[in-house]
């Protein structure tokens, strides 16, 4: 049985580390499995420097048509699982055809390499960025590892970031007005506000400010759209009356949001939503949605 075992065994190791690995920022990143797993930080235009170390089974001699490292950027559509799209794609060759009998070192070095998407873990799509080293071989399958790691993007505080006012009514029943302060949050921002109630002839018992992420992945008939419900916030227990003001403060911080997404590679958006939600005494429910932008602010900003 072990000989059996052995014989589908790769016949060498390969392992790929970074420069400076105990300086580099890491981030946890949930797997297919729901494990987590920590994995180093980059940002765009940085450089990646590392050594790809291949180390043959004791006793074997590894014969192989060259030796490449690739750093990629893919997205992956899970509805066309297995199929990536690559918008970024560099290729370093480390070692010409020959044979391997021993531990090998090869450095490697990819510099100010252009990132421009986040990474994203969503529900239908993914996109990741991986180092993937590939020994070739003739007539059995190549020997291939790969390496995570995750893009982090920054960007200054936007010099326009217009408030939101909107009105919200019901024929001679209801009419509400709520301001927000901005239309733009970085991801650890506050969302400030207020609503006023200019008309109540509807008995309303609760109302709640939601967090909304939608995802739209493919295009034409092949589109896919999902909406998550991030967070909840009760705004008011009871019933308001007229010429009432009600304070909205909320952070986003405990929330896991990422920056927007435009049409990434037109295979994805990422979108977020403020959703006012009311509740009259006989359950009947009111919204209204207002789209934000959310982005990543520059630490130093």
């Amino acid at each position: 049985m072990n000989i059996i075992a052995g014989a589908f065994k790769p016949p060498c190791k390969i392992s790929i580390s970074l420069t400076h690995p105990t300086t580099r920022k890491q981030v946890r990143v949930k797997k297919e499995n729901d494990q987590t797993v920590m994995v180093p930080l980059f940002q765009s235009q940085e450089n990646i420097v590392g050594e790809v170390s291949i180390e043959p089974a004791r006793g074997k001699k590894v014969e192989h048509n060259g030796v490449k490292i690739e750093l990629l950027g893919q997205i992956e559509l899970y509805f066309d699982r297995g199929s990536f799209y690559d918008f970024t794609s560099l290729v370093r060759e480390l070692e010409v055809p020959g044979n391997l009998y021993e531990r090998k070192t090869y450095p490697f070095e990819f510099s100010t390499v252009e990132m421009p998407h986040e990474s994203y873990n969503g529900i239908n799509v993914r996109l990741r960025y991986v180092l993937k080293v590939t020994i070739s071989r003739n007539f059995v399958n190549n020997i291939v590892e790969h390496m995570d790691f995750v893009v982090h993007n920054y960007i200054p505080a936007p010099s326009i970031n217009n408030s939101i006012k909107m009105e919200v009514g019901i024929e001679d029943c209801l009419h509400i007005e709520f301001e927000y302060s901005k239309s733009k949050y970085h991801l650890k921002d506050v969302v400030i506000g207020k609503i006023y109630f200019l008309l109540v002839r509807i008995k309303l018992k609760n109302m709640e400010l939601e967090i909304r992420r939608r995802e739209s992945t493919g295009s034409g008939t092949n589109t896919y759209v999902e909406t998550e419900t991030l967070a909840k916030f009760e705004l008011m227990d009871g019933v308001p009356v007229r010429g009432e003001s009600i304070p909205v403060r909320l952070f986003l911080n405990p929330y896991e949001l990422t920056p927007t997404y435009h049409n990434i590679n037109n295979k994805f958006s990422v979108k977020y939503f403020l959703n006012l939600v009311f509740v009259d005494e006989e359950d009947r429910r009111y919204f209204k949605q207002q789209e934000i932008i959310v982005y990543r602010l520059l630490e130093d900003s």
